[in-house]
């Protein structure tokens, strides 16, 4: 179950974190595995901060700006 949850998490925060890019997304299954990058990446950058994302909407909005910060990072290697 926890699996299925990451996998929901991460699809809809990858979809939101190419939207938020403005088309830097790749694809539906590739915005699952940048969502499932950037929730593990948003856990990191706001768990140096002492700030902690509960609930749905929580993981959602941590998962989403760690999304759009990898999709800001590849998007320095990518040009």
């Amino acid at each position: 179950m926890n699996l299925l949850y990451s996998l929901i998490i991460g699809g809809i925060a990858g979809l939101l974190a190419g939207l938020i890019r403005k088309g830097e997304g790749f694809g539906f299954f590739g915005n699952i595995i940048v969502g499932l990058i950037g929730g593990f990446l948003g856990g990191v950058i706001f768990g140096a901060l002492g700030v902690d994302g509960d609930g749905f909407i929580g993981n959602l909005i941590v998962s989403t700006i760690g999304a759009v910060v990898f999709l800001w990072l590849v998007g320095l290697f990518k040009k």
